[in-house]
């Protein structure tokens, strides 16, 4: 499939793609359902919006009038838009009708004592690398619309701006459609009085695959602590007190001992820094997956990376909307309420009550977490 697709304009519609794997249109929309968790037609739409992206960022043209629509849906933007914000050092984007900025606004605030994200006046500035570089992305809402720029306010560049724009949008949830969970009756139930929720992305896939590895079999204010202590030691000064969340290259130097000061277990230590070695040397590519499955069976090759943690990863990491963190404390409880069951849920259980929300298992996750009144991991 990879090769198939490093020229995404040459498979417009799913039939195209087909004839070049030689299978039947059926068969080629049941392999994307399958492993891209997507249709054929988003994912193929998809890859050709991110080729036109980098390619305007290279200083080449914008889409042709097939896939114009596309860009616009996908990145917020016209062409000239997007061609004036690779130019500049911040962007306006208009958001989607009922989008759920209060939500948004307490997941990203949720550790009060963070160290590299704060929330305040209907503002989130988030601490990252930028080319190697701390600065910070700042998140101003205002009704209906939200301007997204970065401090200090350099210009840094087309190639850097795009990833500004791929970030705010991960963060936000705006590359998901809210809609489709909502849309069948059967699971009106669900959603009651939480319609437009999105479930808000990591800024990068490292940072929510050290999340997950933090968070197994913690409380969450243990973790939450632990994530602080990690980006104080090892993260990068920002802008106003902000932190920037540790590369993989600052944590894959450590020797596991160097963790056991922070209350983190040997073990955990072990797993932590392994996985920032393979995200380091490239042998985890997180940003190169194209599909759920070539992405799980990668993370559960991973040393200390179990189901629950790969699964966290694959939806909160990487965004593939059909994910089930099984064995999640908060899952099963949430689970055990809304079907008034008399004990938690088993892992088969577990897979057999969340196939009513499929393919959007991720979101019904978060649903389902939202449900328990507090605000989720």
């Amino acid at each position: 499939m990879r090769d198939a697709l490093r020229e995404p304009r040459a498979f417009r519609v799913v039939g195209d793609f087909a004839k070049a794997m030689h299978m039947t249109p059926r068969q080629a929309e049941a392999l994307f359902q399958r492993h891209a968790q997507q249709t054929a037609g988003a994912f193929l739409e998809g890859a050709g919006v991110a080729a036109v992206c980098r390619r305007m960022a290279d200083g080449g043209v914008g889409p042709d009038m097939g896939l114009a629509a596309g860009f616009k849906r996908r990145t917020g933007l016209n062409p000239d838009g997007y061609a004036a914000m690779l130019k500049g050092s911040w962007f306006g984007l208009r958001l989607p009708h009922g989008y759920r900025i209060e939500d948004l606004l307490a997941y990203q605030g949720r550790d009060t004592q963070s160290v590299s994200e704060r929330v305040e006046d209907r503002t989130l500035r988030k601490a990252f690398l930028l080319e190697g570089r701390a600065v910070v992305l700042q998140l101003r809402f205002t009704d209906g619309s939200i301007e997204v720029s970065l401090d200090p306010p350099v210009p840094p560049g087309p190639n850097a701006m795009a990833q500004v724009h791929r970030m705010a949008r991960r963060l936000l949830g705006l590359d998901q459609d809210p809609a489709a969970l909502e849309a069948e009756p059967s699971r009106a139930r669900l959603v009651a009085g939480r319609k437009g929720l999105r479930v808000p992305l990591s800024l990068d896939p490292f940072e929510a695959l050290v999340w997950a590895i933090l968070g197994q079999q913690v409380n969450l204010a243990f973790a939450y602590a632990l994530r602080r202590d990690i980006i104080r030691a090892w993260g990068v000064p920002a802008p106003g007190g902000l932190i920037a969340h540790p590369p993989p290259e600052a944590l894959a130097a450590l020797e596991p001992e160097a963790l056991l000061p922070l209350r983190l277990s040997r073990r955990k230590a072990e797993y932590l820094v392994l996985a920032a070695q393979r995200v380091a040397d490239g042998t985890l590519d997180l940003d190169g997956f194209l599909t759920a499955t070539s992405a799980e069976r990668a993370l559960l090759a991973l040393r200390g990376c179990g189901p629950w943690t790969a699964a966290y990863t694959l939806m909160r990491g990487l965004g593939f909307p059909d994910c089930v963190p099984v064995g999640d404390a908060g899952l099963t409880l949430a689970l055990q309420r809304f079907f008034a069951l008399e004990s938690r849920p088993g892992p088969r259980e577990t897979l057999d009550l969340m196939a009513a929300f499929a393919p959007h298992r991720s979101l019904a996750t978060y649903h389902l977490w939202t449900s328990l009144k507090g605000v989720p991991a």
